[in-house]
């Protein structure tokens, strides 16, 4: 029998514009086998003032929620030497990146690597095709808080990667930021990713897909919805549509009237089904279903690798 305790335990921690997760796992089988989960709504990007620096409000949320994580590896018995520390957009993009770095380092007593756009869209895809089953060509979204990633590849191999500036938080603060929303919102929204995307939208509808995979937390938000309805969860142009007049139809901004949407997910909720809706159009994507992994699972992978060549 394997004895489990005596496996060398790792954790993936990323830093998004929106969520910071922690995935805690050990290895089976040559795999990852995830034995902890942890995830707090930190919202870095709602933040960011017009002047590229993180508010202190913010930049304190982080703090906290990385001290949270510091613990919870200590509880988890991981050597902080099998943990890595990932951020994304909006680190890439806040001037003070560097002290936010600087007062990481004591606490996770590993450094934030900051990865850029490319490198991001990578590690999505190498975490969705460990964890999503299916082949053929697949067309990879993931909406973050702050960036949207786009991959096409086809098993492990990637044929097409990009990284834009399209999130839920950006876009809930420039789009839905005064209620009531209105049909106007949604199609400001709408501009707004098809002028982002622009060419690539071409390319990649040249390229083509046999199926469609979303990794995030916007995708995620809405397959919890259909679950929690007993609905069929792969999400179609028609579901959006339905979402949308819902969104426009309720009385408080919260979105707490919305059945099966969850409070955590709520204050982004109408930024992610805008975006997903103008994606919908602009690439003619039939039905979109929720990848096992995308990020963190990516950064296990390469954890897994790299402790067991330790």
């Amino acid at each position: 029998m394997i004895d489990t305790q005596a496996m060398p335990r790792y954790a993936a921690i990323t830093l998004g514009s929106n969520s910071f997760n922690m995935l805690v796992a050990h290895t089976v089988g040559g795999k990852p086998t995830v034995v902890a989960k942890y995830k707090r709504k930190v919202r870095l990007a709602q933040g960011i003032g017009d002047d590229g620096v993180l508010s202190d409000e913010a930049f304190e949320r982080g703090i906290d929620c990385l001290t949270m994580f510091a613990q919870m590896l200590d509880k988890e018995a991981v050597d902080r030497q099998h943990v890595a520390v990932i951020a994304t957009a909006t680190l890439r993009n806040i001037s003070n990146a560097q002290a936010f770095k600087d007062a990481a380092l004591p606490i996770l007593q590993q450094p934030i690597e900051v990865i850029s756009g490319m490198r991001e869209a990578e590690l999505i895809y190498q975490g969705m095709a460990a964890t999503t089953a299916g082949s053929g060509r697949r067309l990879v979204i993931d909406i973050g808080g702050a960036s949207t990633e786009f991959i096409v590849g086809d098993g492990n191999k990637v044929l097409f990667k990009q990284s834009l500036p399209i999130g839920c938080v950006t876009f809930n603060s420039q789009f839905f930021n005064e209620f009531p929303f209105q049909v106007l919102d949604f199609e400001a929204a709408n501009t707004q990713v098809k002028t982002t995307l622009g060419e690539y939208a071409d390319e990649l509808r040249r390229l083509g897909w046999h199926g469609v995979v979303g990794a995030s937390g916007s995708v995620q938000a809405v397959t919890e919805l259909l679950n929690h309805r007993g609905q069929n969860t792969s999400i179609t142009a028609e579901v959006l549509q339905h979402l949308q007049l819902e969104i426009l139809s309720q009385d408080d901004a919260s979105m707490l009237g919305i059945d099966g949407i969850h409070p955590e997910r709520a204050p982004t909720f109408a930024a992610g089904v805008a975006i997903l809706q103008a994606l919908f159009s602009l690439l003619n994507i039939d039905k979109l279903n929720l990848s096992g992994g995308a990020l963190r699972e990516g950064v296990l992978q390469i954890l897994a690798d790299r402790v067991q060549h330790n």
